[in-house]
């Protein structure tokens, strides 16, 4: 069983159950409930159709070229200024259908124009084998079997979800790290917009004259990154709460875009948790997968709404469940995926810390930030 399904069957479990599992991290994080009749993702719906157009357009062997010649690096390539760039026919008609694809991500992802084009092209599959190329998107059901491609000619063609293709595939997907980066811009502002203290730079910032203490992570690995061959890179981001200095709930988000692959043990030497900004020596976190669908606008709603009824008590509380349960059903789908939580990180926690989930693992270092 996979450690998606583990987790997924375990959240479940405890949900139903109304049961609390306590381990040294604590409790282990209650999810909500699947949502059987989740309506289909207007994002994936927007990536099918630009796939499809994109799939048409390669008929033309020019555009086909420049189109090989941009991903032949195996890097994402921005969709929309690729076909901008282009004095093809074909790449023309695809600038205009790419355009009115981004415009409907953007929407369903709750960003602003200014976050710009989304859509990204990739290579992957048996990238040198000289057969036909086919275009797909990833499947918004992370369970899926099966993903649907396309031909030059439209035609829709069936891969298997588990294995990398003996044919050449051109992904249509999303610039994860641009939409993180411009999401949690968006989830900082409207949580400081409904009450709940961020680092927003509306927000006003507490610093101690000498400098302060902060958690630093010195490695990081992750068992699932919640991604399969078809979707590539994860886009990790991590949720940080507990109680202001005012004693009111804060979040700070924190973006890891390096954090790309299972398995692999990463030494970013990042701030976590600046503790100068925290009533109490505790704070938990959250950390979450971007798969494409998360609508930022609608997530911090979500959360503000959750955690502005909790009161400080003259004690630490631990957010992990209502952040949790603040998160839309559809993350079962493709909305933002939960990764693994860490109740109750301490300021003088140091070295290794396994999440709740047995997804994921942090070090920690203190690590002290002097004042200019």
């Amino acid at each position: 069983m996979s450690v998606r399904k583990q987790l997924r069957t375990t959240l479940c479990g405890l949900a139903l159950a109304g049961i609390v599992v306590t381990t040294t991290q604590g409790p282990a994080a209650a999810a909500p409930t699947v949502d059987g009749g989740a309506k289909a993702s207007p994002v994936a719906a927007a990536e099918d159709a630009a796939a499809r157009s994109l799939a048409r357009s390669l008929g033309d062997a020019g555009w086909r070229a420049e189109v090989d010649r941009a991903v032949a690096g195996g890097t994402g390539t921005g969709l929309k200024a690729l076909a901008d760039k282009s004095r093809t026919r074909a790449a023309t008609s695809l600038a205009v259908d790419v355009a009115a694809a981004d415009r409907s991500v953007r929407a369903a992802k709750g960003l602003a124009a200014d976050a710009g084009g989304l859509l990204t092209v990739t290579l992957t599959g048996a990238v040198g084998s000289h057969r036909a190329p086919l275009v797909a998107v990833a499947p918004s059901d992370d369970e899926a079997a099966a993903i649907t491609a396309y031909d030059t000619n439209g035609r829709a063609r069936t891969l298997d979800a588990a294995r990398t293709p003996d044919v050449p595939v051109y992904v249509v997907g999303i610039d994860g790290e641009k939409a993180v980066e411009a999401g949690v811009k968006v989830l900082e502002r409207e949580l400081a917009a409904a009450g709940v203290a961020t680092a927003a730079p509306s927000a006003p910032a507490a610093t101690a004259a000498t400098g302060y203490w902060t958690s630093r992570i010195t490695s990081v690995r992750l068992n699932d990154d919640m991604e399969t061959w078809i979707k590539g890179d994860a886009e990790i981001f991590s949720i940080v709460s507990g109680f202001g200095l005012d004693g009111k709930v804060r979040v700070d988000t924190v973006t890891h875009p390096y954090l790309n692959d299972e398995g692999t043990t990463y030494y970013p030497n990042q701030i976590l948790v600046n503790w100068s900004q925290y009533k109490y020596n505790l704070a938990d976190v959250v950390m979450m997968e971007d798969d494409g669908d998360t609508n930022y606008s609608a997530l911090a709603k979500a959360i503000a709404a959750a955690l502005l009824t909790i009161a400080d008590l003259g004690a630490y509380i631990p957010l992990v469940d209502p952040v949790v349960d603040a998160i839309p059903s559809s993350f079962w789908t493709d909305d933002a995926d939960f990764v693994d939580a860490w109740y109750t990180l301490a300021r003088e926690t140091t070295g290794t810390r396994d999440g709740a989930g047995a997804n994921g693992r942090f070090t920690f270092d203190r690590y002290w930030v002097s004042a200019l």
